[in-house]
């Protein structure tokens, strides 16, 4: 698939967007209160007690294509630049919780993920916390080298408190992950149950400062993604030229209507140096 075909993809996907926000919508069970604005305030150096810290290899973060906080390649440029307009959407409706979607499994969904949550606690501007709720496939761990005792899955379980399941990669300051350490059965149920929603709440309430980012499965691989969708604030749709097939984003993009997009990322583009 070429690049222009994706654009109109997306140019498609804009206008059935639009379309749908002119319709009358069936209001939730339990409707959230209007976004109230956040002030955002530059957290003080941080110190790690409960919070289990690693140190990631170099060999590993360049294997997972995961870039180091001070890069200023091509590629840390673009996230970066990613980051700043996802910021200005979120700051701008005063969402601080994003899920990251793709259509199917080779879409450098995890990658995006990881990279935009690097990014973004770079900017020191917020702490980040990245969540592991691929339940189908999680490798949120494995591709920062880590082999995590507990995860989200423990937690959600009610094995383990929540907060013995955190973790800190060194050398990535204001960023904590909480990762998942096995597949889950019934993980759409699990999504989207009442712990779950308990256990988002929680997070979301914690520290004002914080954004949290959410790594779920590809939309049109299972009913995990839009099960938890109702869960978050906003999204963001990854997609990968030369794989993605149109007809995918277009379904995925219909299927998430009701979940606003921050945008979407075109990953492996041809015509940039960076790959993104």
């Amino acid at each position: 698939m070429t690049m222009d075909r994706i654009r109109k993809a997306l140019d498609l996907a804009r206008l059935d967007r639009a379309h749908v926000d002119d319709t009358p919508r069936l209001e939730s069970a339990e409707p959230s209160p209007p976004p109230e604005p956040i002030t955002r305030v530059p957290p003080t150096a941080i110190v790690y007690a409960r919070t289990r810290v690693f140190s990631p290899q170099p060999a590993t973060l360049e294997r997972s294509r995961i870039m180091n906080p001070d890069a200023s390649d091509p590629a840390a440029a673009a996230f970066r630049m990613l980051r700043t307009q996802v910021l200005q959407r979120m700051d701008a409706n005063g969402w601080r919780s994003l899920a990251i979607f793709s259509p199917g499994a080779q879409d450098g969904k995890t990658t995006t993920a990881i990279n935009l949550a690097v990014s973004l606690a770079s900017g020191r501007r917020h702490t980040v916390l990245l969540v592991d709720f691929d339940f189908k496939r999680p490798t949120v761990a494995s591709r920062l080298g880590l082999a995590p005792e507990f995860g989200v899955d423990d937690a959600l379980s009610g094995q383990v408190p929540l907060e013995d399941c955190f973790y800190h990669p060194e050398g990535f300051e204001r960023l904590v992950l909480l990762p998942a350490r096995a597949a889950v059965r019934n993980s759409s149920e699990v999504l989207a149950g009442p712990r779950s929603r308990e256990l988002v709440r929680e997070l979301r309430g914690r520290y004002a400062e914080r954004i949290i980012i959410f790594d779920l499965p590809p939309v049109l691989s299972a009913d995990d993604a839009l099960s938890f969708a109702p869960l978050v604030e906003c999204g963001l749709v990854v997609a990968a030229e030369g794989c993605t097939r149109r007809s995918d984003l277009l379904r995925s993009i219909e299927l998430l209507h009701k979940t606003p997009l921050v945008g979407t990322v075109l990953n492996r583009a041809t015509d940039s140096p960076s790959g993104y």
